[in-house]
């Protein structure tokens, strides 16, 4: 069985070397709407794959991105300087922060978070089975689990400037995630 979480941002960024010279050479911004889809062989002691609550850090991560700039960590040293000395919130990762860029990190984090949840009430074997981010009205991308063979890199890579893990509740969901 499949349940679906929906979170929403707003983000702005760069997609450096796509088609599009307007997306490639300019900052510019969506509203983002995120679907995590969670997959369960067995329902839990409520009968659900499990419950919503649990699902509390992936929301504090993807609100991370919220009016947050999303700096590939690729870009130049002059452009990393400027995002950082003119946004407070500011999100860098290796993958571009394109549709399909989200997709694959938002799929990526949600996998390491539910490993790291410890499940209390019968539930089966947990997973993400994708995450789809609709970066417009008319379009998305959408990430599954096989895709997770895309990911090259450690979740140290990911960098959130202080204003953004000021905001969040605790940092200790963080640091266990990176040193699991």
């Amino acid at each position: 069985m499949i349940i679906r979480k929906l979170y929403k941002f707003e983000g702005a960024h760069i997609v450096r070397h796509c088609f599009s010279q307007q997306c490639r050479e300019n900052i510019h911004g969506h509203s983002y709407v995120v679907e995590v889809f969670i997959r369960s062989d067995q329902l839990d002691h409520a009968c659900m794959v499990m419950d919503f609550g649990l699902l509390d850090k992936v929301k504090m991560f993807i609100e991370s991105f919220d009016h947050t700039y999303s700096l590939w960590a690729g870009e130049s040293a002059e452009m990393k300087h400027f995002i950082y000395k003119f946004n407070r919130r500011v999100a860098e990762f290796p993958l571009s922060p394109s549709a399909e860029g989200f997709a694959l990190l938002f799929l990526y984090v949600t996998d390491l978070i539910l490993k790291n949840t410890r499940f209390k009430n019968g539930e089966g074997n947990v997973e993400v089975a994708s995450v789809r981010v609709h970066e417009t009205a008319t379009g998305y991308a959408e990430a599954f689990r096989e895709d997770l063979r895309l990911v090259h890199f450690p979740i140290s890579a990911i960098h959130f400037s202080p204003a953004i893990t000021e905001q969040w509740k605790t940092t200790d969901w963080w640091e266990k995630l990176m040193n699991a």
